[in-house]
C-alpha cells in the first residue's frame, strides 16, 4: 500500500523564541518537506495567543507558495465561521491562479481562539449562517458566479482559476464527519487534538457510510496525528515529555479542545458559562523508525486510512527536522 504524507505546522512560539523565529522555522520546514518528497504542507489558524504565530493562514500560504515549487500548500484550516465565504473564495482563487494545482483549503469548525477573539473576528457580521450553508456558498464561489437563486446573482469571486483550491473538512468529532460526508468533501480527523480512539473510529466510519457521492467524489479520509521519530527510543520519549489533551464541555453543550486545564477555565470564563472537563494523555506516536513504522501501519489498518498528516511538539528545530526526515524514511518506497 502506498501512503500520502503531509506536514501540519502550527508555527508554535516555543519558550525562548520570537514569533519571527517561529514563522521562519515554518518556512524552512515547508522547504524541507518539499525536498524530502512530502505531498502537502498545511498551516494552522490560531487567534489571540502569544504561543502561536500563525493567525492568518491565507497570508502564510501565499508566502510558502512563493518559497516552494511543487509541494501542495494549504490551510489546516481556515475557521470559516468567522468569515464571508465570498472573501475566502477570492483569496484562495487568487492563490490557485498563481499556483495552479498546489493550493488546498482546509476548513475548521473550531473558533481557533477564546471567545473574545471570536467576538472581535465576527464584529459587524449581521447575517450569521450555519457552517453547512457557508461551505455550500464557498465551494460555489470557488468555481463559478453566483446562481440566479443567490441573493446577489452573477456575483463572482474573481479570478476564477483553472484549478480551484480543493476543500478539505477538518474535525475532531462525529458531527464534523457528518458535515464532510453531507458535503462530499475529503475529511481529516485530528487525532492529535481529540485522542479518544472510539470517537475517531466512529467519526471515520460515519464519514464513509454517510458520504454523499452526488458531488462526484469518493470518501477520502486523512488521519492527522502527533509523531516524534528519533534515533533512539530514549530520545523519542524524552522529546515527547508529558503532554495532555483537554476537552471541555460548556453548560450550553458546546465542546472545545484545548491544551491545558487553565485554558479550559479561561475559555469558560470568557464565555460566561460553567463547564466540565476531561483530561487525557496526549496520543503521540513516538520511537525509532521501526517503532513508528509499526504504529503507523497499525493506525492505517485500525482506521482504514492511507493518508497521514504529521505534526509535532518538538521545540528544538534541528530535532524537529530530524524527526520529519526519519518519518519520510519510514515510508520510503511502497509499504505492504
Amino acid at each position: 500500500m502506498s501512503f500520502t504524507l503531509g506536514i501540519l505546522d502550527q508555527s508554535i512560539v516555543f519558550p525562548g523564541q520570537s514569533a519571527a523565529e517561529a514563522l521562519k522555522n515554518t518556512v524552512e520546514l515547508a522547504k524541507l518537506g518539499e525536498s524530502l518528497g512530502y505531498d502537502r504542507f498545511w498551516v494552522a489558524e490560531h487567534h489571540d495567543s502569544e504561543g502561536v504565530a500563525g493567525s492568518s493562514p491565507e497570508v502564510l500560504v501565499s508566502y510558502l507558495l512563493a518559497q516552494t515549487q511543487k509541494i501542495r500548500i494549504g490551510s489546516g484550516g481556515v475557521m470559516l465561521q468567522h468569515y464571508s465565504p465570498y472573501k475566502v473564495a477570492e483569496s484562495f482563487n487568487v492563490l490557485a491562479t498563481l499556483a495552479p494545482g498546489r493550493v488546498e483549503l482546509g476548513i475548521g469548525r473550531a473558533p481557533g481562539g477564546l471567545p473574545r477573539s471570536t467576538k472581535a473576528l465576527q464584529k459587524g457580521i449581521a447575517e450569521p449562517e450555519t457552517l453547512d450553508d457557508k461551505l455550500v456558498e464557498l465551494r460555489n464561489f470557488l468555481n463559478a458566479p453566483a446562481s440566479e437563486t443567490h441573493a446577489q446573482p452573477g456575483l463572482t469571486a474573481h479570478p476564477l482559476p483553472g484549478q480551484p483550491a480543493r476543500i478539505y473538512m477538518l474535525g475532531t468529532s462525529v458531527s464534523s464527519a457528518e458535515l464532510a460526508a453531507k458535503q462530499g468533501l475529503p475529511y481529516a480527523f485530528a487525532l492529535f487534538i481529540n485522542s479518544d480512539p472510539e470517537t475517531a473510529r466512529t467519526a471515520l466510519d460515519t464519514y464513509r457510510t454517510q458520504f454523499n457521492t452526488e458531488h462526484g467524489g469518493e470518501p477520502e479520509a486523512i488521519l492527522a496525528l502527533s509523531v516524534i521519530a528519533a534515533d533512539t527510543e530514549e530520545e523519542a520519549n524524552a522529546l515527547a515529555g508529558q503532554h495532555k489533551t483537554v476537552r471541555a464541555t460548556l453548560a450550553s453543550g458546546k465542546t472545545i479542545n484545548v491544551q491545558t486545564l487553565e485554558q479550559a477555565a479561561e475559555f469558560a470564563r470568557q464565555a460566561g458559562e460553567t463547564y466540565t472537563v476531561v483530561e487525557r494523555e496526549a496520543d503521540i506516536t513516538r520511537g525509532t523508525k521501526e517503532t513508528v513504522r509499526k504504529r503507523l501501519l497499525e493506525l492505517s489498518e485500525e482506521y482504514n486510512v492511507n493518508s497521514f498528516v504529521f505534526t509535532t511538539i518538538i521545540p528544538n528545530f534541528e530535532q524537529r527536522t530530524r524527526s520529519f526526515q526519519l518519518l519520510k524514511e519510514v515510508f520510503t518506497g511502497e509499504l505492504v
